[in-house]
């Protein structure tokens, strides 16, 4: 049954006309953590990029992030593909990715938001950016929102049948054996695990009606400075670091789930290791705001900070903990890191990189041109 439609839409800083049965904005459907792989469903890999729902109403296509913010001028290249690849009315939820050297790259995905023009054209034609997609929520006249997953997937396999790089469907599978082992071979490719979504499931902006499972993985990290948190004198994060073949500390990531006690006792145990000024840490030069500009560190300015006070206590590097982490970006975690223990009987020069472990690489150009 086609649904009534309301004309003249506004959308978007640029009062673009928009005529859609599914309009912006749109909340994602969201996944919950689950330990196993669960079984009788629709699994995909997890991808690691910035989530985006599409909205195409001919000539006009908008980008909107997972919060609502607009992504389009951020990715021009794409916004073209968008409009010569994808059927002339329809709403789109995928991931925005960019692939190098057969690899995810978080990090040049970062580097997309940029507030200058003339950078984001530069680097739309250095790093070019991918849109994977896997559901559709609205075609032609028609919201799928009430459909069935089985019946979205099959509707977007055949609305995306003739895109072409640099717009993909996901790979998507009803087999439990070839998801399990999606979850090993992808991870090699920078993927972040394996969703599952229930076959009768319809679309649920904002809920978490899927699942997720995650790879974790355990290291021990050196603790060498802390952040306060945003209510007062206790514990916000803890900065971790791991010693590199040069024996140099580099800041590795962050933990920070801690309930609001732990985060006071963690700062009474902390105390004993602060450092009045940060003469001798392993990272002083991070006190330099040209030093923090080179690269992410523990006080540099971020554009997805939010003006969040990124100040740090530098503590004397003494001290180790295990955390739990899920993979590596680069020589750092990509998200944050999970507490689990103190490690007094580890001495903090043995928290190397040499512990991690590296999952077997997979070329993630194979996955995206599987057809």
């Amino acid at each position: 049954m086609r649904e009534r439609r309301r004309a003249g839409r506004r959308y978007g800083p640029h009062n673009r006309h928009m005529d859609l049965p599914v309009m912006p904005p749109v909340k994602p459907m969201l996944a919950k953590p689950v330990a196993e792989i669960p079984a009788g469903m629709q699994y995909e890999a997890k991808w690691d990029g910035f989530r985006a729902i599409v909205f195409r109403d001919g000539g006009e296509v908008e980008i909107s992030s997972r919060s609502g913010k607009p992504l389009t001028r951020y990715f021009p290249e794409l916004a073209d593909a968008l409009r010569s690849q994808l059927p002339a009315r329809c709403v789109l939820d995928g991931e925005i990715v960019i692939a190098r050297r057969g690899q995810l790259d978080f990090e040049a995905l970062l580097e997309r938001i940029h507030p200058a023009e003339s950078r984001v054209r530069q680097l739309a034609a250095s790093t070019p950016a991918s849109f994977a997609a896997f559901d559709i929520l609205a075609l032609d006249d028609r919201s799928l929102l009430s459909e069935p997953q089985r019946r979205r997937r099959a509707a977007l396999t055949e609305a995306l049948a003739d895109a072409a790089d640099p717009v993909f469907t996901v790979p998507a599978t009803h087999d439990l054996a070839v998801a399990r082992r999606w979850f090993e071979e992808y991870e090699g490719a920078g993927l972040d695990g394996v969703v599952a979504k229930p076959l009768d499931l319809p679309y649920r902006p904002g809920e978490r009606a899927m699942a997720k499972v995650k790879h974790e993985r355990t290291a021990d990290c050196v603790v060498a400075g802390v952040r306060r948190h945003k209510s007062g004198p206790v514990v916000g994060s803890l900065l971790l670091g791991l010693y590199d073949d040069s024996r140099t500390l580099l800041h590795v990531g962050v933990c920070s789930s801690f309930p609001m006690r732990r985060r006071a006792e963690l700062m009474a145990e902390l105390e004993p290791l602060r450092m009045e000024t940060i003469e001798g840490h392993p990272w002083a030069d991070w006190a330099e705001e040209e030093a923090r500009a080179a690269g992410r560190m523990p006080g540099a300015p971020s554009r997805w900070s939010g003006g969040k006070d990124l100040s740090w206590t530098p503590l004397r590097p003494e001290r180790v903990c295990e955390v739990a982490y899920d993979h590596m970006q680069g020589d750092r975690f990509r998200h944050i890191a999970q507490f689990r223990r103190w490690r007094p009987d580890r001495r903090p020069d043995e928290c190397t990189y040499a512990q991690l472990e590296e999952p077997v690489r997979y070329d993630l150009d194979a996955l995206l041109h599987r057809r």
